[in-house]
């Protein structure tokens, strides 16, 4: 095994238990390690810190352990056992009214470089990094034995692996083959679409906030902005909204949202789709809704698009402020990693100073419990939200 040696002083942050380590903490490499060899991480005196998955690029190791052991097929079994028990803990695995939870969430689960979504008996697999990649059949192999129920795993890869890496990843069936892409969410349906869909067919890290929405909704006028599969939309509908909006620039994704909407409520005359641009849309609602979901893809997936992303999330609400009716509720989210909490709170705070409203916190949201966020890997904090009163 290649072990790699750090400079002087660079061991503070594995002594610390973060499990990444910069190309710029690195001293010497003994030997020449291929994208997604396992590697021996010592001081620059020799002392061992710990074990992890090469990789090309700025983040170099992502660590597996802290503790000189094999990294085999008994570790993957502890560590995704491991995960499951969390799961269990907080009762999201064995529910009759939710099949849809996350399992591993890479370093918040320490896999880095791994995510596993479960959707009833399928696993839905991405690897992040070419180390995850190459052992994506054993894992496989450990989700049956070691989750019920589950008989299948899906890896969906292509578009996360490093586009740098010498590898020709392909999506498909590692273990059996689903016909059923049914997820069930706190009792409302949804279509997963693992094959062709966004990241694993459905973005589950909303589900509390969602059911936060349906407690606001009832006799309230709806406008769910980049609505995707629609997940915000139903939990109005069920919540008893008025009326709801659905707003995609997408026209795949409106045609999921109104699947999804059909099959939970039929031919609801409250609900209304549109395929448009979402800044485009918001320049001329007027006073049509007092409760408006913003929740765009990420508008910055790293730290050179930074920028541009707090002034897109300026933009983006301040024109839900100048037109939302007074008494109305804003929910909006920032699900970039690269972009701080404080950060976007301070994009939300100069859109809403920008609109001239009154506008109070009344909740300050994130990701939930089955995306834990590993304490000494703060970065794992992506998701962030505020629901807002404006007078």
């Amino acid at each position: 095994m290649t072990t790699i040696r750090l400079k002087p002083k660079k061991e503070e942050n594995v002594l610390r238990f973060h499990p990444w380590i910069f190309s710029g903490a690195i001293q010497s490499i003994d030997g020449r390690p291929h994208e997604g060899d396992l590697v021996r991480i010592v001081s620059h005196d020799g002392s061992f810190l710990a074990i992890g998955h090469y990789q090309i690029g700025s983040i170099m190791v992502r660590i597996l352990s802290f503790e000189d052991v094999p990294i085999d097929r008994a570790f993957w079994q502890r560590r995704i056992r491991a995960a499951y028990t969390l799961r269990r803990a907080i009762s999201l695995a064995d529910t009759p009214h939710t099949n849809a939870f996350r399992l591993i969430h890479g370093e918040g689960d320490n896999l880095p470089g791994l995510v596993v979504d479960i959707y009833g008996s399928t696993a839905v697999m991405q690897a992040h990094s070419v180390g995850m990649h190459t052992v994506r059949q054993t894992l496989a192999e450990l989700l049956i034995e070691e989750v019920d129920g589950l008989r299948n795993v899906y890896y969906k890869s292509e578009g996360t692996l490093p586009f740098k890496a010498d590898i020709e990843p392909h999506d498909g069936y590692l273990i059996g083959n689903a016909s059923d892409c049914i997820a069930v969410e706190n009792g409302l349906r949804f279509h997963a679409d693992w094959l062709g869909g966004q990241k694993t067919g459905f973005f589950i890290d909303q589900r509390e906030n969602r059911a936060l929405l349906e407690r606001y909704a009832n006799g309230r006028s709806v406008l769910n902005m980049f609505c995707y599969t629609g997940g915000f939309s139903l939990y109005a509908m069920r919540g008893g909204a008025a009326l709801v909006h659905s707003v995609d620039s997408s026209a795949k994704a409106i045609e999921l949202t109104d699947r999804n909407i059909s099959m939970n409520f039929g031919s609801d005359p409250r609900h209304t789709s549109f395929t448009a641009d979402a800044f485009s849309f918001l320049n001329d609602i007027k006073d049509s809704y007092d409760l408006i979901i913003l929740d765009p893809p990420a508008f910055a997936k790293h730290r050179d698009a930074l920028h541009n992303a707090l002034q897109g999330y300026r933009r983006i609400n301040a024109k839900a402020f100048s037109q939302i009716r007074p008494g109305g509720i804003l929910f909006t989210f920032s699900c970039s990693q690269a972009v701080t909490r404080e950060q976007f709170r301070l994009a939300v705070f100069s859109a809403a100073a920008q609109s001239g409203r009154s506008v109070r916190i009344l909740h300050q949201l994130t990701q939930p419990a089955d995306h834990p966020v590993n304490i000494y890997h703060p970065e794992g904090e992506y998701l962030k939200g505020l629901v807002l009163y404006v007078e």
